[in-house]
């Protein structure tokens, strides 16, 4: 079973400079809670693997995804190929009349666990929602203060 979860936020910052935060790997982590990512294998571009470690101590997984397509300044496009993070995952950023962005996270993820994560999935799902809705947040705050 594949669980979607999305978060979605406008950002007063051009297409452009909200694409080039995104894609910058390695500074997501001042904006993803509790998570450091490195660039495993390639130069950050299409077919590179990127390392996202999230939580404290043993409390943390690792998730690891494939680079599949970037399509500057729009979309994002990734795969989870971990353990036990996997399926696909998308940033899109659209532009607004306005000169800002809506930013849409959207992933689609296998769920571990055989019917313990089917079930279990409904107490998880708000808990990833809020994480990815935080991290949006922490975004928008960094590009504002220096977009606009």
């Amino acid at each position: 079973m594949t669980a979607l979860v999305t978060a979605g936020i406008t950002i007063r910052a051009t297409p452009e400079q909200v694409y080039a935060a995104l894609v910058d790997w390695e500074s997501q982590g001042a904006w993803i809670p509790l998570t450091t990512v490195r660039v495993t294998e390639g130069d950050g571009g299409v077919g590179s693997v990127v390392e996202a470690v999230t939580g404290v101590g043993p409390a943390s997984f690792v998730d690891v995804m494939r680079v599949e397509a970037l399509e500057p300044p729009y979309t994002i496009r990734v795969m989870h190929v971990g353990k036990l993070v996997r399926g696909p995952g998308v940033f899109r950023c659209v532009r607004r009349g306005d000169g800002a962005t809506d930013l849409e996270w959207r992933e689609r993820l296998e769920l571990p666990g055989g019917k313990a994560g089917q079930l279990g999935w409904p107490l998880v799902r708000p808990g990833a929602e809020a994480s990815l809705k935080w991290g949006l947040r922490r975004l928008a705050r960094r590009l504002e203060s220096t977009a606009w």
